[in-house]
């Protein structure tokens, strides 16, 4: 009897331990210093929250309800090959003071309607960093 309850909890230990391997697979971004999920049904009544990992994401992730979009800080983000890893092309470019903005179409879940073209992938590069969010980057940066 107790080599079988070892067993089950080899296995349990095992299975969690697999599961939670595959977990950052589901997320949109990869690698980010920290990771914010928008929950809500419209910008308005978005909420943010925020982990400071993938990995801790990924679980994180498992406890929230009407997620719309994902978004993750980089202190380096290479635009063109994620691109091309999620086929997304730049739609349009927005140059400010302190930041230049590219939204894209890309293979991603989540898109809205901005100015009149449907948006996946919003990324905003500044001097301290760069966030890279789907749909678009929701409260602002």
């Amino acid at each position: 009897m107790r080599f079988l309850k070892l067993l089950c909890v080899t296995v349990a230990a095992g299975a969690l331990i697999t599961t939670l391997a595959w977990l950052p697979d589901g997320l949109c971004f990869k690698g980010g210093e920290s990771y914010t999920f928008f929950c809500g049904d419209t910008s308005k009544n978005c909420k943010e929250v925020t982990f400071g990992s993938s990995a801790a994401a990924s679980l994180g992730r498992l406890t929230l309800n009407d997620v719309c979009g994902e978004c993750a800080f980089y202190h380096e983000f290479d635009l063109d090959n994620y691109l091309k890893s999620v086929n997304g092309e730049i739609v349009f470019v927005e140059e400010l003071s302190d930041s230049v903005n590219y939204y894209c179409k890309a293979d991603l879940p989540y898109s809205v309607i901005l100015y009149g073209e449907e948006i996946n992938l919003h990324v905003s590069i500044k001097d301290d960093g760069v966030k890279a969010a789907s749909p678009i980057i929701f409260g602002g940066y």
